[in-house]
């Protein structure tokens, strides 16, 4: 910008020329902010934003075209000050390339994620025959209507049937009950770190309440014999002892310091090696 030695009107101060100030651009764009506006909701929305864009881009081609409108600005003498002494800035030594950094800095390893998730599945598990022993007599009762979720026969099947051992079902509710306890184990391992303050409180109520919840509204589409035979009050009860147990086990795991303040040629194995204190 070429500085202009023209004078204000006291005829003491120096101004440059700047670019004048123009609404025009944010004319245009709630032109085009309307226009599209309109195709959901009214012709007449569209026109007037048609209008506003048009009027909104040539006032702005016209403050360009054929040469672009400045104005002069006063420039503002600074008062004479003592030099500052040389002060030297704490930088941030955590995050990428030593200036910024993504929490959570220490995570659980997967390892405390499985271990959570097998001793809800088991807490759970355990719960879950207890239901089946008391209320209806035999443990399998429990046992065949989470293989029900696979096997659409025994949705149907009467309680006696239900109430028998099934070594086919037995097997499909240990592979069902295993998967899923491991992955929401894992899914613990990653959301706990974000969330430190009230660990137990995530794991134990309101992730097993939201689980609950989504599948509650859910399931009498997906399946309604189950949804019907399904006892939800002790469905609860089962989630959140699962959930306390595996946030207990997750949150007494020795966390490991994350990757991130080193460089991703490091990380990725491109350049030099760990430390043997940062290898995990």
């Amino acid at each position: 910008m070429r500085v202009a030695e023209a004078l204000d009107s006291e005829g003491s101060r120096p101004s440059i020329k700047a670019p004048a100030p123009t609404g025009m651009p944010l004319l245009a764009a709630a032109g085009i902010t309307l226009a599209f506006t309109g195709l959901v909701t009214s012709l007449v929305v569209t026109i007037i934003g048609v209008v506003l864009a048009i009027s909104g881009f040539v006032g702005w081609f016209r403050e360009v075209l054929p040469r672009e409108h400045r104005e002069p600005v006063i420039v503002e003498e600074s008062p004479e000050e003592a030099p500052l002494p040389h002060i030297r800035v704490a930088h941030l030594r955590v995050g990428e390339q030593d200036h910024r950094a993504r929490l959570p800095l220490e995570i659980y390893p997967y390892s405390a994620g499985i271990k959570g998730g097998i001793a809800g599945g088991f807490v759970m598990a355990l719960l879950a025959m207890v239901h089946g022993a008391v209320l209806h007599g035999s443990p399998w009762y429990t046992i065949n209507l989470l293989a029900a979720a696979a096997m659409p026969s025994l949705a149907s099947a009467s309680a006696a049937t239900l109430a028998s051992f099934n070594l086919h079902a037995f097997m499909v509710a240990v592979l069902v009950h295993a998967f899923v306890s491991l992955l929401v184990g894992l899914l613990y391992g990653v959301l706990l770190p974000m969330l430190p303050t009230y660990p137990i409180l995530l794991a134990g109520i309101v992730a097993p309440l939201l689980w609950t919840g989504l599948l509650w509204s859910t399931l009498n589409v997906i399946d309604p014999l189950l949804d019907a035979r399904l006892d939800w009050g002790w469905f609860v009860v089962c989630q959140i002892a699962f959930g306390i147990t595996a946030g207990i086990v997750v949150g007494r795991s020795e966390k490991i310091r994350t990757l991130q303040h080193l460089s991703f040629a490091v990380r990725s194995g491109v350049e030099g090696d760990l430390d043997p204190e940062e290898k995990v």
